[in-house]
């Protein structure tokens, strides 16, 4: 009796010790998930500063957080913080090449932070892959398509990637393709477009619209159009110009022919 009471007062220490991790380590990690939203409340709060580094700097806090919350722990069970050097510098090789496509993503998020090719907010095109930036945080880029899906991309991708930013200029062209019959006036269809491209508002006057003969199809005459609007007003005057442009032609006897084929009679 007296040996088992001996041996359950030897581990009492380290169950002490577990009991004092395990409620530092909860306490750190609402600690590191309250800073962190202020940091990236006050940030998102200054005009001056673009929200995508609040997010950048909300996730660095966080982490940073999280890293001396394990020292803290580690120190408990009387691993000191110099050993804990000692041990990493030891295995530095080991863990790079073991995490060095997460040392790459960090690295990457850094680069994405410091040139900043996509904001928070807008609509991008990374290697193929279309949405919204929703969140840029140390290693990975979050979107969101149109239809909602959540898409979560690698930083170090998304860093070596094609990426086509539709959102970062303030105005976009809109090009615009009809066909008309040949039998028809292509004067009288540019004009046509013109006339509805002039009458509305979300068309910029600078540059002009622009509509001329592009090509000619094996059933139609084709013309090309180039019309110049905010970047915001893009898809809804392409679908709205789409639309008027077809009832504008119905009534003014304009023809948008189907494919066909003419059978040319040879001579006997």
């Amino acid at each position: 009796m007296q040996e088992l009471t001996s041996e359950i007062g030897a581990y009492g220490p380290l169950v002490l010790n577990a009991a004092k991790a395990f409620a530092v380590l909860v306490a750190g990690w609402m600690v590191a998930g309250i800073l962190s939203g202020i940091v990236r409340r006050r940030v998102n709060a200054s005009k001056r500063i673009d929200q995508t580094i609040g997010s950048f700097a909300a996730s660095i806090v966080k982490w940073a957080i999280l890293a001396m919350v394990l020292v803290a722990v580690l120190g408990i069970f009387g691993i000191e913080a110099t050993s804990i050097v000692a041990v990493l510098g030891a295995a530095t090789l080991a863990v790079g090449l073991a995490l060095q496509g997460t040392l790459s993503n960090l690295a990457a998020g850094l680069m994405l932070v410091l040139f900043r090719p996509y904001k928070l907010g807008q609509y991008v095109d990374i290697g193929g892959t279309s949405g919204t930036v929703v969140d840029l945080n140390l290693f990975f880029t979050e979107l969101a398509t149109p239809d909602n899906v959540q898409i979560i991309m690698p930083n170090g991708l998304a860093w070596g990637a094609v990426i086509n930013n539709y959102s970062h200029h303030p105005t976009r062209r809109c090009d615009l393709s009809f066909g008309i019959d040949y039998a028809d006036d292509a004067d009288q269809a540019i004009a046509i477009i013109l006339d509805l491209a002039r009458a509305d508002g979300r068309v910029h006057a600078d540059p002009e619209p622009w509509a001329r003969v592009v090509s000619l199809g094996d059933s139609s005459v084709n013309i090309g159009v180039r019309l110049w609007c905010d970047a915001a007003d893009y898809w809804n005057l392409k679908f709205a110009m789409t639309r008027a442009v077809k009832e504008a032609f119905d009534k003014g006897g304009v023809t948008i022919p189907y494919p066909h084929s003419v059978e040319i009679q040879k001579p006997a």
